[in-house]
Parts: structure tokens; C-alpha cells; sequence
């Protein structure tokens, strides 16, 4: 009997024994208690349903879940320490705001809004804020409409994959003006877009390097100003 080809998605398909070893890979880089560890499973697993419908990640990174998203928005804890209410713009799949809020759900009083535009993905997230129990809330509406009237006081502002750097600068400058650090998860072309940035905005950035290897970065910055 002839075999039918793979599908590209059924080569995308993560085994268990590879999901187990990337998750032990991102849980060496950084390490969570035991039941941060079982919130970030269960909103791994309900991501993976959702995926097979709603494409909240890209497929060919299926198999490094763990490194290249958890592992990657849980380093943004050690940038901000102290931060407890975190706005996370464009949350898309959950990452890094719902991943965050898995993280802070014993810190009293922690709080991370999720900003996102697109309908289906926010109910995704307010399904995984549910299954998870994280301290979070789900904002269906456009970035500008809620920076600009956001009321309450924020630690922290992250974007991870949702616009350049100087557009992303602008998003976040009304809340960095008001005293939030805003932490930017960026790519290869960090340096290209920061060169880019300065064009319109005055700014001193502290790039540091991911530690999950590559070529990522998280640009920090603490004072915006507008040229």
C-alpha cells in the first residue's frame, strides 16, 4: 500500500520525548516553583488545541515551545524584579504577558493587562487566564485607545513580535512617562531599529542579549522623549 506524504503541520508536530526535553532546556534557564511549572502546563496544553485552529504561534517553532516562547518571556522577570502590574501590548498567543502572569500569581497584588485587537486571540487569552488562574486581564481594543486612557499605575510595558521598534516606542511612551519601564523583546535587527528610533525619539537604551541563545534581544528602556 502507497503512503500519503506528511502533511508540513504532522513535520511541525512535536514529540513527547521532545517536548520533555525542551521544557527541561527552558526550566534549566530559568527556573519557576512547582506551581508556576503547572500553571505554564496547562496553558501550554490548551495552546496546542488552539493552535490546530487559531494560528497563535508560529508551527515550526511547535518543538522548542518551552525555549523559544516560555524560557524567552520569563527572563523579562529579572529586568523588573520589583514590578508587580505589567501591561503587555499586542499579546497575541500569550507571550510574554500570559506567561508573565503565570509567573507573578503568588506575588500579592501582581496584575498584568493584556492588550490585544484581534477578537479570536482574545478569547484565547481569557480562556488561558482562566484554565491558569493567572492575575491577569484581557483588553479587547486597539493599543492607542488604551494607553492613552489607562488609569492605573504601571511597573512595566512589554511587546514581543508586534511592531518596530519606534512604533512600539510610541505605544509605550504615554505609560513611560508616568514612571513604567518598558521592556522590548526584539530579533537580529535590533540594532537597525534602534538606529531608526532615535530618528524620532530621544532615548537611552540598555540592549541585553537573550538567554535562550539566537539572536534575540530585550531592549529596556526607562525615559522617553519625543525629538
Amino acid at each position: 500500500m502507497k503512503r500519503e506524504p506528511k502533511s508540513a503541520d504532522a513535520k511541525t508536530e512535536p514529540s513527547p520525548d521532545e517536548i520533555a526535553s525542551d521544557k527541561a532546556a527552558a526550566l534549566s534557564l530559568i527556573g519557576v516553583s512547582r506551581e508556576t511549572e503547572m500553571r505554564l502546563d496547562r496553558y501550554v496544553d490548551l495552546l496546542k488545541q488552539w493552535q490546530t485552529k487559531t494560528n497563535l504561534v508560529a508551527p515550526s517553532t511547535l518543538p522548542q515551545l518551552w525555549t523559544r516562547h516560555i524560557a524567552d518571556s520569563l527572563q523579562l522577570l529579572a529586568l523588573a524584579p520589583t514590578a508587580k502590574v505589567w501591561i503587555d501590548l499586542g499579546s497575541g498567543g500569550g507571550f510574554p504577558g500570559v506567561v508573565l502572569a503565570c509567573a507573578l500569581a503568588e506575588i500579592p497584588g501582581a496584575m498584568v493587562h493584556l492588550v490585544e485587537r484581534n477578537a479570536k486571540k482574545a478569547a484565547f487569552l481569557r480562556e488561558a487566564v482562566r484554565v491558569t488562574g493567572a492575575p491577569s486581564v484581557v483588553h479587547l481594543a486597539e493599543i492607542r485607545d488604551i494607553v492613552d486612557r489607562f488609569a492605573s499605575s504601571v511597573d512595566c510595558v512589554t511587546a514581543r513580535a508586534l511592531a518596530p521598534l519606534h512604533q512600539l516606542i510610541s505605544f509605550a511612551e504615554p505609560l513611560v512617562r508616568k514612571g513604567a519601564k518598558a521592556l522590548f523583546l526584539k530579533g537580529q535587527d535590533v540594532e537597525a531599529e534602534l538606529t531608526e528610533a532615535t530618528k524620532y525619539w530621544k532615548i537611552q537604551p540598555k540592549l541585553h542579549s537573550s538567554c535562550t541563545g539566537g539572536q534575540g534581544w530585550i531592549v529596556e528602556l526607562d525615559q522617553i522623549e519625543r525629538r
